[in-house]
């Protein structure tokens, strides 16, 4: 007798079975890149004219790092974008990290940490010169036949000023 189909896909089960419980892990992870401020005489937090505690960012937006606090890896973490309900929560968190790279761009500091976040992490962002060396395929057609000893000889001609 055959064993019943299981309804759970191939692969490990998800470690989210829920969006909000996953977004309180993502909330997490971007507070504790946070820390208090302190008042250096008084030893007491600052708080600012709502009475919020004033907040200073001591650790980078990151994806691997977003990725350490869900408990997963990176990539595994953009695996799960592919997933619908997780789609706008993962987006999200993306952007915020994006966003602050893009940011540190603008900061002497940061600048090649954020270069480099977004060159491996967002598409659309390349780090790379693209040369047109005016090689169009027409061009190219006229010496598809030519031996090269012969584009050899042509060369060192025009080179030397002797060509025909």
């Amino acid at each position: 007798m055959p064993k019943p189909k299981s309804n759970r896909g191939v692969g490990k089960p998800l470690l989210f079975t829920s969006v909000e419980d996953m977004q309180k892990k993502i909330n997490a992870y971007f507070e504790s890149c946070f820390r208090p401020v302190f008042d250096k005489s008084t030893g007491k937090m600052i708080r600012d004219e709502e009475g919020e505690i004033v907040k200073e960012q001591v650790k980078p937006f990151t994806m691997a790092g977003l990725a350490y606090a869900l408990d997963m890896s990176r990539q595994s973490l953009l695996n799960y974008q592919n997933k619908d309900q997780y789609f706008d929560a993962i987006m999200r968190a993306r952007r915020r990290c994006e966003v602050y790279s893009e940011e540190r761009l603008y900061d002497k500091d940061g600048c090649n940490g954020a270069k480099f976040g977004l060159i491996n992490n967002y598409s659309g962002w390349k780090d790379k010169t693209e040369v047109d060396h005016g090689v169009t395929d027409s061009l190219m057609e006229k010496f598809n036949d030519t031996d090269i000893s012969d584009l050899v000889k042509k060369a060192n001609g025009i080179i030397t000023g002797k060509s025909k």
